[in-house]
């Protein structure tokens, strides 16, 4: 009979602290609350700043390398409209007559 009162005690201990232990868990966040707004202005806020002398020339150049290319596209395709223009129309790549 001891037995019997010892686990029918000891069972309902457990289901006490069951009961209870999900109320008390869920008051507690496990981890903080960081957003992604938050995550990137942290981090941003610990890099060093690059001054302007180093960054102006580089983003210059940059600029210049783009307008450059830019140029060199545009007279390549005028270039390959002159060569269509100056062909024979096609229909699937076989002459028109005309």
């Amino acid at each position: 009979m001891k037995y019997a009162k010892t686990v029918a005690l000891v069972a309902g201990s457990v289901a006490t602290l069951g009961a209870a232990a999900p109320a008390s868990a869920a008051a507690t966040p496990t981890a903080p609350r960081i957003s992604l707004t938050t995550g990137v202005n942290e981090l941003t806020s610990t890099v060093p700043r690059i001054p302007d002398r180093v960054v102006n020339p580089v983003v210059d150049m940059v600029g210049e390398t783009g307008a450059s290319a830019r140029e060199d596209v545009e007279s390549s395709a005028d270039t390959v409209t002159g060569v269509a223009d100056a062909a024979a129309p096609l229909l699937g790549g076989l002459p028109l007559g005309g």
